[in-house]
C-alpha cells in the first residue's frame, strides 16, 4: 500500500543579525533592514552629483556655531553606519546638533555609530526609491531622527519632513527655481536647481549662443 510523503515545507530564510551586516565588506554598501540584508546600487551620476551638491550647499552649518560667520552649529557627515534600534542603515548624509552631540560621533572598531542623528538626507534613485520612501524612512522615524530630507533627481525636488509622534509630517516639497529656507537649516536660503548640480550664470554674463 502506497504512502504518502507530507511535502515539506518551504525552509524560512534566517534573519540576517547586526554581526552579518558589520561583517559586510564596506564596498558593498549593505544595510540591515528588518532582519534581511540589502545592498546600494553603485551611484548614478546625478545622484552622487546630488548628494555632494547638498553636502557643499549645507557646509556652513558644519562647525562651531558663528565660527567665521556661519551659523555652524553640526556635525554633518555622509555614508555613515547607523545601528539604530537593531537596523543597519547608511544614510547619503547625516547630521547632529552640537548641542545635543559635543563631540563627533564615532563608531568602535568592528561597530557602526550609534548616536541617533537629528537630520538625515537620502537621494533617490530607481533602486532605491521604494525603501527610501517606505522602510528606511520607517527605522528614521522610530529612531527619533528630527528632520528627514529626501532629494529626487529625476522629479528635480526637494522634499522636508518633520517628526511627530504618529509619523514623519510633510513640511515642504520645492523644485527647480525655488529659494527655500528648510528646516532645521532655515537659517540659510537655499536654491534647489543648485542641489542638482545646475549652473548658474553670473550676473552680466552674456548669453550662450
Amino acid at each position: 500500500m502506497a504512502t504518502t510523503v507530507p511535502a515539506a515545507r518551504p525552509t524560512q530564510p534566517e534573519r540576517a543579525t547586526l554581526a552579518d551586516w558589520l561583517a559586510e565588506p564596506d564596498d558593498r554598501g549593505a544595510e540591515l533592514i528588518h532582519g534581511r540584508l540589502v545592498y546600494k546600487a553603485v551611484p548614478s551620476p546625478e545622484h552622487g552629483r546630488a548628494q555632494r551638491k547638498l553636502g557643499a550647499l549645507l557646509d556652513a552649518f558644519d562647525g562651531r556655531p558663528g565660527e567665521g560667520g556661519r551659523p555652524g552649529g553640526w556635525w554633518l557627515s555622509t555614508e555613515v553606519d547607523l545601528e539604530l534600534a537593531g537596523e543597519g542603515v547608511r544614510p547619503d548624509l547625516a547630521g547632529w546638533r552640537r548641542d545635543r552631540v559635543p563631540a563627533l560621533p564615532k563608531a568602535p572598531p568592528g561597530g557602526a555609530v550609534t548616536e541617533r542623528p537629528d537630520w538625515v538626507a537620502e537621494v533617490l534613485s530607481s533602486s532605491t526609491a521604494a525603501r527610501d520612501l517606505g522602510d528606511k524612512r520607517s527605522i528614521y522615524h522610530a529612531a527619533g531622527v528630527g528632520h528627514y530630507w529626501v532629494l529626487d533627481p529625476a522629479n528635480r525636488l526637494l522634499i522636508v519632513y518633520r517628526w511627530a509622534r504618529e509619523g514623519y509630517l510633510f513640511a515642504l516639497s520645492a523644485g527647480a527655481g525655488d529659494p527655500v529656507r528648510a528646516e532645521p537649516f532655515e537659517a540659510l536660503e537655499l536654491r534647489v536647481e543648485l542641489l542638482f548640480g545646475d549652473e548658474v550664470e553670473p550676473e552680466g554674463a552674456a548669453p550662450r549662443p
